[in-house]
């Protein structure tokens, strides 16, 4: 029997199983809930039919309860989970802080897309393997391809709004929300305008001529989005564009994407293309949004940590998670399937995406630094601030937080 599973999704259970309570099972697995969740369990289902007798207890757990919980099981030294599903902003802290295991890297395939596997280093790139990439999340961008050629500048797309924005039809969409969802939308514009939030070393490097020229750009969307674009999240975006409302969206994620070709929610089926977000000064950079997995340093069953984390990042599951649970693979092969291709169109482009994709700054303190961006760029596009005053304060903000 298994004392925690029938309480899993509940907050109680994390909390019981992090800090110890019960730990009855072979492998504890401490991850999110929701689609990624059912991929777990997906996982956990078939390693245990293909292994009788091993217990493997999954822990499904909100995003910030799961994070609350790590941070302090593993600044505690606790044993009680062994392998870990952590969001790539996480990643800097958790390796930094030796609270992984490095994995042994002649087991683990070449087919992973490189640049996916450089941020489960740490040192980005050149240091030993602390995760591996499970989720192949990034940041796209989507276009009326009935109405409008790509946009290879983000000059390109301000041109094809004013042209294509109607009375009933905006130019653009994207989330102007405060906070996250802003800065993730401006990210790869900030980068392809040659923008930087940390230099090479890690200090703020906000304040400069590109950032602002970046801002400006982004501000000047505003007059071709919809009306109230300052309070946009994800659904609003999705639903714009899926109701035909908007010709472009400059931020859209795996997630939102399949939708789009459903007739029972979207009025544009086949006529949406989901590319890499365009460059200016730079080539395109898209976000992204890496989920990972590793092996807990305290863990008590390393060895069968790892070996369920080679199973669920093999080729073979891979595919099958995509085809039954639409989960984003990260590995090159899966991208290139014929099945998989055939059920989602834009997976070529995503593949594209990801080689080319880059993470957000790898810095412990990022989501206050990602706080106080999303705070003067949401002042810039009320009209509150000038570019190079939301520039300049935002930098200085961000040196006096740390």
């Amino acid at each position: 029997m298994k004392p925690i599973t029938a309480f899993s999704t509940t907050l109680l259970a994390g909390a019981m199983a992090l800090t110890g309570v019960v730990q009855a099972a072979d492998l504890v697995i401490a991850g999110r809930d929701g689609g990624y969740g059912d991929a777990l369990q997906a996982g956990v289902d078939a390693y245990e039919a293909a292994h009788p007798g091993t217990d493997i207890e999954l822990l499904k757990l909100p995003y910030g309860s799961l994070y609350e919980k790590l941070v302090i099981g593993m600044r505690e030294g606790d044993s009680s989970f062994d392998l870990v599903m952590i969001d790539d902003t996480w990643a800097p802290e958790f390796m930094s802080n030796n609270w992984l295991a490095a994995l042994n890297e002649d087991a683990v395939s070449q087919d992973f897309i490189p640049s996916l596997t450089d941020i489960s280093r740490y040192p980005v790139g050149q240091g030993p393997l602390y995760s591996l990439p499970v989720v192949g999340n990034v940041a796209m961008f989507a276009y009326r391809s009935d109405l409008m050629d790509e946009p290879q500048s983000w000059d390109d797309v301000f041109r094809s709004a004013q042209n294509l924005k109607t009375n009933d039809r905006a130019g653009v969409v994207f989330r102007g929300t405060q906070g996250n969802p802003i800065v993730t939308g401006f990210l790869p514009m900030l980068w392809a305008y040659g923008g930087h939030i940390v230099d090479k070393d890690g200090n703020i490097a906000l304040n400069s001529p590109a950032t602002v020229e970046a801002i400006e750009a982004f501000v000047s969307l505003r007059d071709v989005a919809p009306t109230g674009v300052e309070v946009y999240n994800s659904g609003e975006v999705r639903d714009a564009i899926q109701q035909g409302k908007a010709a472009m969206a400059i931020e859209v994620w795996p997630s939102w994407v399949p939708s789009m070709d459903d007739p029972a929610v979207s009025q544009v089926v086949g006529q949406v293309n989901i590319v890499p977000p365009p460059g200016q000064v730079n080539e395109s950079t898209p976000m992204l949004g890496v989920w990972q997995m590793g092996v807990s340093t305290h863990a008590e069953h390393a060895d069968l940590a790892e070996d369920f984390l080679a199973f669920f990042t093999s080729a073979d599951f891979q595919r099958q998670l995509t085809l039954e649970k639409g989960l984003p693979p990260t590995r090159t092969s899966v991208y290139l399937d014929d099945d998989v291709v055939a059920q989602y169109r834009w997976y070529p482009n995503q593949l594209n995406a990801l080689r080319q994709g880059t993470a957000r700054p790898r810095v412990q303190d990022w989501q206050q630094l990602e706080s106080i961006l999303g705070d003067y760029l949401q002042l810039a596009l009320l009209g509150r601030l000038s570019a190079e005053q939301a520039a300049e304060q935002a930098h200085e903000r961000m040196v006096a937080s740390r």
